[in-house]
């Protein structure tokens, strides 16, 4: 184990020697990497926010369910019981049918209820899922609309599902677009570990006629590619965040015209990772190939 992180560690410290011995180059290398990353790590940043945005501006999707006029106060409690088991469900609120005659009155229509006389609201409780996938509130409804003393199941759903239809066509893009740029920057690395072992081509045969092994030649090139790709990944976070900051003042502004109060976020931790992880897997994969390419000629 102390013999193979030595080696790799020998590895790390030739591929950073190469770097730094080709600054220019590097620089290059990384604007390329991090630009054309930053356009998909872009694009899934914005789905979030607007996501969040939308959210904000059309409220979170519920669930009502409503009892019949008939139900007790024991079967409130009851069916509240059976909502608490849910697990699907995150949070649920309960409006008495006073509450929500007094709601109804609140909004005008006083003079229309003064002359109906008894209550005619039934209980309801309002629920929150985990999710906004349409799907979990199609199953959800189903599910308790067959429960007893329940009459009916209202499910904001229009939105959701159009919602949800937009985010993952946006998702399909965005996937779309990082796949054939990830593609592009394989290719990128690729030729550029092939410069690099046509430049070390007499520095490998010394190594070789010296005792060297395949692995111990290759590692170096592929913690080159590795790192490169690694560098590209800062420099898309920096785009992104400096996205972000460019265009956080107009996003705040449009959402106070729709009497939102909405902050343009940028990546966390977990999708800084991501990114960074992303495109040291490209520079890496370039590297194996190009290495098993053309080191068997060099």
């Amino acid at each position: 184990m102390r013999n193979w992180l030595y080696l790799h560690a020998r590895a790390i410290a030739h591929a950073l020697r190469s770097l730094l011995g080709q600054p220019v180059g590097t620089v290059l290398s990384a604007l390329v990497v991090g630009i054309a990353l930053s356009l998909p790590g872009g694009g899934y940043l914005l789905l979030d926010n607007v996501a969040a945005l939308a959210r904000g501006v059309s409220g979170t999707p519920e669930i009502s369910v409503f009892l019949d006029t008939g139900a007790k106060k024991a079967d409130a409690e009851a069916l509240e019981a059976r909502l608490k088991a849910l697990p699907e469900l995150a949070s649920y609120r309960f409006v008495a049918r006073d509450e929500a005659l007094q709601q109804l009155a609140a909004s005008g229509l006083g003079d229309v209820l003064g002359g109906i006389g008894d209550n005619p609201l039934p209980d309801a409780f309002v629920l929150s899922p985990r999710g906004e996938d349409p799907a979990l509130f199609e199953r959800m409804a189903s599910e308790i609309g067959g429960w007893p003393r329940v009459a009916h199941v209202q499910v904001d759903s229009a939105w959701v599902k159009r919602l949800h239809a937009l985010l993952t066509l946006g998702q399909s893009a965005v996937l779309m677009l990082a796949g054939l740029l990830g593609f592009a920057l394989v290719i990128v690395t690729f030729n550029t570990i092939r410069l690099q072992i046509l430049t070390q081509r007499q520095e490998i045969e010394v190594s070789r006629l010296l005792g060297a092994t395949d692995p111990f030649i290759r590692r170096p090139f592929y913690w080159f590619g590795g790192l490169q790709g690694a560098l590209g990944g800062l420099v898309a976070l920096g785009t992104v965040w400096l996205g972000v900051q460019a265009l956080g003042p107009a996003v705040a502004h449009l959402a106070e015209t729709y009497g939102a109060v909405f902050v343009l976020s940028g990546p966390d931790w977990r999708a800084a990772l991501a990114i960074v992880a992303f495109a040291a897997l490209l520079g890496w994969l370039g590297a194996v190939i190009s290495v098993r390419r053309h080191l068997a000629g060099a």
